[in-house]
């Protein structure tokens, strides 16, 4: 049985439309598909790129604006090849879940049981950047629901990087900004 203290999370969370697929494996050292996981590290690493290049682009745009917006085109040109990428590997992953999102985890509905304490490689592509993740996930519940044959499945990520907890956290307000603007529009 779990406690509100262990599945607590100190972070925001939202309500996302995510790719997700889990896979148990052994422990959080447990190495990744590594063909799968260069991927989704590609996907992460272009994301952080483009986010740490956005200053620099700012200051260029001041100077010379031929030169900020050839820059632009060329950003539009990698940003077609990591939607090229991200439709290669959403395409193994299924349609979109509804998951509840937070930097220190996810909750999702799943086919199948998981043994609580238990690790999942958890892999995740996040619209619309896009921006893909592949990590170790902990088990922290596992409850079914009211529809049978699914279950309510909690996972912490224990051992998530300093860069993968960033990109998390800029999805997060990222997605909870558009849902403002959203909620304004109508």
């Amino acid at each position: 049985m779990h406690t509100d203290h262990e599945d607590h999370r100190e972070f925001f969370r939202i309500q996302d439309q995510v790719y997700l697929e889990c896979s148990p494996i052994d422990g959080p050292e447990v190495e990744l598909d590594a063909q799968q996981s260069t991927l989704f590290n590609l996907l992460a690493d272009m994301h952080m790129l483009d986010y740490e290049s956005q200053h620099l682009l700012r200051q260029i745009s001041e100077r010379d604006r031929a030169l900020a917006q050839y820059l632009k085109i060329i950003n539009k040109r990698i940003d077609l090849l990591g939607r090229s990428v991200a439709q290669e590997l959403t395409a193994d992953l299924g349609a979109p879940r509804q998951v509840t999102l937070s930097e220190g985890g996810v909750d999702f509905d799943h086919p199948a049981p998981f043994p609580e304490d238990s690790w999942l490689a958890v892999r995740m592509v996040l619209l619309p950047a896009p921006l893909g993740l592949v990590m170790p996930a902990r088990v922290t519940r596992c409850e079914s629901t009211q529809t049978p044959g699914t279950w309510r499945i909690a996972v912490n990520f224990d051992v998530i990087n300093d860069a993968q907890r960033q990109l998390l956290a800029r999805h997060i307000l990222q997605k909870q900004a558009q849902d403002i603007r959203a909620a304004k529009s109508t």
